[in-house]
């Protein structure tokens, strides 16, 4: 055979793909317990703000720190700082001098270096000298521990005794930062959360993106605290000193991490979705569909992802190792979050849980599909609006034109094959057996539901493209069930040019003076052409309905009856 007959190369991307999805409970559970176990670091992960025992040995400020802990102990590199009003004391000298012996005997207490009044007796100082480092645990807990001592201090010498100094100050700032940790987790994931599921249409692609997320952050933290802790490989970085890590790395490498996180996601998953939702069965299984729209989606955007990863980690990987004795860890945990969120999350667990789920990674309630907003993100409406530009024929006449359109629930289809052309300012009464096919219709025209099927244009605009345009340029009214129909409808007359009336046949139940003030209200709008009306009502109404209208000098076309498989048993009330 010749050599150009021969089958082409399959990429790597597309072979990667392949493997994982033949294989995706392996790929699952080996990628999860691969993260699970470099996240275990990150318990021992400790907080600090840096000081001069974090620098280069060789520099001036770091040969200052590591003689005055040489001689004189850690503890003179952090000093804490107490005061409090003394101005009612009548000995502030003794007074001061108590409490610096009661101060003296708690643990982590190397020596009060000085407990006075200043000079105006008015304030009175206490330095304290821990026994431990300023980024030390312990000296933490002692600062916690003196502000526990704040009571007991006030109730036995009446002084109002805070705790201060850069040390204490530094500690409150990496307490504050820890404890900011959880909320702003929640919050990130929550959000990935409601912004995936708007963009994707499902519930379990966000569940997924969440948790991969979760799963690269965790083992990011785990990373750097084996490193900058634990002291792993931290000669081969030139990591200064092993120890606390700066305060800020765990909000930046969240933040960071998650906007790149969530922009792998959509370039990976959005081409599955748009290869699953315009593929065809020929003959396969939804679940075959899904898959196959797994691997074609992989293999369009893996380059890409890759491409976009490869660059930031070498940005981020860049600062490792020369980089401020500050920004290592920030750079390490970026570098090792984008290589794990990008490379095993995205381009391998996802795959594999994609392939899992089949055409059920794709679900979402109807109740939640209604209440998120749509957005068209890959242009979908756009391109129909485009290609349906010449429809119909003399577009401008209609105000409401239909071929074929049909609705769909979760178990029946509510209404099919609907064909209309209706001339703006005109009327139309539709009619089906069961009520609820109508109202739908109705709802589909007021932009308010979104058909399955079918095309549908009002006042020129292609819905459900542009529903929001036509929820703000029509009214839908129920007379059914409406406490006070005539207010209702002159509201509805006066606001829009489209006008659906869901009900109309409880006009035939108002009494004669209601009904005639309704009617001079349908004839002001329709009867001029302002409005075009769209209404409903039961079918043995239809002939009596059409007859008042038409008397009312009301232009109303020939009943449109639809056809409908709904069962009162079994189909779920369709609501506004």
């Amino acid at each position: 055979a010749k050599k150009s007959d021969a089958a082409p190369r399959r990429s790597f991307s597309t072979r990667w793909a392949g493997v994982v999805t033949r294989h995706p409970l392996v790929t699952t559970i080996a990628v999860i317990v691969t993260l699970g176990v470099l996240a275990i670091p990150a318990a021992s992960l400790q907080l600090a703000l840096p000081n001069a025992g974090v620098l280069p040995k060789d520099s001036e400020a770091r040969k200052t720190y590591d003689l005055i802990s040489e001689h004189f102990g850690p503890g003179f590199n952090g000093p804490l700082i107490m005061t409090g009003t003394i101005v009612t004391s009548t000995d502030p000298l003794n007074l001061m001098k108590n409490i610096g012996d009661d101060v003296a005997t708690l643990p982590g207490v190397k020596t009060v270096a000085l407990a006075t009044p200043n000079e105006t007796a008015d304030t009175g100082i206490v330095q304290i000298i821990p026994t431990t480092a300023p980024d030390s645990p312990e000296t933490a807990a002692l600062v916690r521990e003196l502000r526990a001592q704040h009571d007991h201090i006030l109730d036995t010498y009446g002084v109002d005794m805070k705790v201060t100094g850069f040390t204490a100050v530094g500690i409150d700032i990496s307490d504050r930062l820890g404890g900011a940790l959880l909320p702003f987790g929640i919050f990130v994931v929550g959000l990935s959360l409601v912004l995936l599921m708007v963009v994707f249409r499902s519930i379990w692609v966000p569940i997924k993106a969440a948790l991969g997320y979760l799963l690269s952050v965790g083992a990011a933290f785990g990373v750097v605290s084996a490193v900058f802790v634990w002291g792993w490989g931290a000669d081969l970085i030139h990591v200064a000193k092993v120890g606390p890590i700066i305060s800020f790395m765990p909000i930046v490498l969240m933040g960071v991490l998650f906007g790149l996180a969530m922009d792998y996601q959509v370039f990976l998953v959005s081409r599955m979705r748009e290869d699953f939702v315009h593929a065809k069965a020929d003959g396969r299984t939804r679940r075959e569909v899904a898959i196959d729209a797994v691997r074609s989606g992989y293999t369009g955007s893996a380059r890409v992802v890759t491409a976009a990863a490869t660059i930031m980690f070498a940005v981020f990987a860049a600062f490792i190792p020369e980089g401020d004795s500050s920004l290592k860890p920030i750079a390490l945990g970026l570098a090792s979050g984008i290589l794990f969120d990008a490379f095993l999350v995205r381009m391998t667990l996802v795959p594999a849980v994609m392939a899992l789920l089949g055409a059920h990674a794709w679900w979402m309630p109807r109740w939640l599909g209604k209440r998120l907003p749509h957005f068209d993100i890959e242009g979908e409406a756009v391109e129909r609006e485009i290609a349906l530009a010449d429809w119909p024929d003399d577009a401008d006449r209609y105000a409401v034109a239909a071929d074929a359109l049909e609705l769909d629930d979760e178990r029946r289809r509510v209404y099919t094959g609907v064909d209309v052309r209706l001339a703006t300012g005109d009327g139309l009464l539709v009619t089906a057996e069961d009520p609820r096919a109508t109202r739908a219709l109705l709802l589909t025209i007021a932009g308010r539901l979104e058909s399955t099927g079918g095309r549908l244009r009002v006042a020129g605009h292609l819905l459900p493209g542009r529903n929001a345009w036509a929820r703000r340029h029509s009214a839908f009214v129920s007379l059914g069930t409406s406490e006070a129909p005539l207010t209702d409808l002159r509201r509805g007359l006066r606001r829009a040019s489209i006008v659906v009336i869901d009900g109309i046949d409880r006009l035939e139940r108002l009494t004669p003076a209601d009904r005639d003030q309704a009617l001079a209200l349908l004839r002001e709008g329709a009867g001029d052409g302002r409005v075009t009306l769209v209404a409903s009502a039961p079918p043995t109404s239809v002939d009596d309905l059409g007859a008042l209208l038409r008397g009312a000098r009301i232009s109303i076309a020939p009943a449109l009856r639809i056809r409908t498989t709904l069962s009162a048993s079994d189909v779920a009330e369709v609501t506004a």
